[in-house]
């Protein structure tokens, strides 16, 4: 099996366009859900293509806000860190995002 991500520029430069327009409007508060944005963006756009050819489009089941609690979470711990706990965040919602991710 292979992964094939299907990401054209236009597509990163568009959704990072609305991620900094966000962020500045919110005063930095978007970022806390860019991670869980971000890693949608990049699941949905990618496939899996096994040994036969054929591509089967994975689907990732997470959305911005049924997380509220655990970015809630993040940022205190990012606050307290004075920012170094928004690394770890940023892996762990990839984790989450992985795990909460299917082959349709």
């Amino acid at each position: 099996m292979n992964i094939k991500a299907d990401l054209s520029i236009l597509d990163i430069i568009g959704h990072l366009i609305i991620w900094v327009v966000l962020s500045i409007v919110t005063l930095g508060i978007a970022l806390f859900f860019f991670p869980y944005s971000f890693s949608r963006f990049v699941i949905n756009r990618t496939s899996v293509v096994d040994a036969a050819g054929v591509e089967r489009k994975m689907v990732c089941d997470i959305n911005l806000f049924s997380n509220i609690g655990h970015i809630i979470l993040w940022m205190l711990i990012s606050l307290v860190t004075f920012g170094l706990g928004y690394i770890f965040y940023f892996y762990r919602v990839w984790n989450y995002a992985l795990n909460n991710s299917r082959v349709a």
